[in-house]
């Protein structure tokens, strides 16, 4: 824990040196962009916008693990599913993420729906094979945040993605702090206190490595 606390300290006093040198325009310092949260919070827009890429991500790991589960456990039980989906595994691990997501949207259109549909699809080769080689896997959580995280800013009319998309185009480099540092908190949060104790209670029959 002191370590971290350390390493925060520097990090901080880092930001407010760059702060120093490059400018306030270019990169606000702590301060400025603590006081952009508060006011984004006092207005209920943090919040909204949160929860609405939340949700996204909700949705979008539920239904990747679910199906990824369900095609995970045939294929680790059946040589024959493992040989006929294993090249399409393959191929949706190897297609970029911004191809499922194009695709998506020219087939469904910029709809709340293609959006979950396009992070559960790039997230549901990994869920497979994870369960089918019975690896670790809640934190794929992030990865499918990080995903939403970055398709808001150019599909949906909220969330955060799109508010920094926003902030982006009228060069508010504060704005864009705030709700890139409020998302990472929330990220960490959720990492420490629910990806990593389920984690830890999913492997606790794996034997200790001397």
């Amino acid at each position: 824990m002191g370590a971290r606390l350390i390493s925060l300290i520097l990090l901080i006093a880092a930001w407010y040196a760059g702060s120093r040198l490059a400018g306030a325009r270019l990169l606000p310092d702590p301060e400025a962009v603590a006081l952009a949260i508060v006011d984004e919070a006092r207005s209920g827009a943090l919040a909204f916008n949160l929860g609405a890429t939340l949700a996204r991500v909700a949705v979008a790991f539920t239904l990747a693990m679910a199906l990824g589960s369900v095609i995970g456990l045939v294929m680790g039980r059946s040589r024959l599913a493992d040989r006929l989906g294993d090249p399409w595994l393959i191929v949706l691990l190897n297609l970029p993420a911004l191809v499922i997501i194009v695709l998506a949207y020219v087939w469904a259109g910029l709809t709340e729906t293609a959006a979950i549909a396009a992070v559960a699809l790039n997230k549901l080769p990994i869920a497979t094979v994870t369960v089918r080689e019975g690896a670790r896997s809640l934190d794929r959580a992030l990865d499918d945040m990080a995903e939403v995280f970055r398709m808001g800013a150019w599909t949906r009319p909220n969330g955060v993605g799109f508010e920094i998309g926003v902030a982006f185009q009228l060069f508010d480099v504060t704005r864009i702090l705030a709700y890139a540092l409020a998302f990472v908190a929330v990220m960490l949060v959720i990492e420490t206190f629910l990806v990593q104790p389920l984690e830890r209670h999913v492997s606790r029959w794996r034997p200790r490595s001397a």
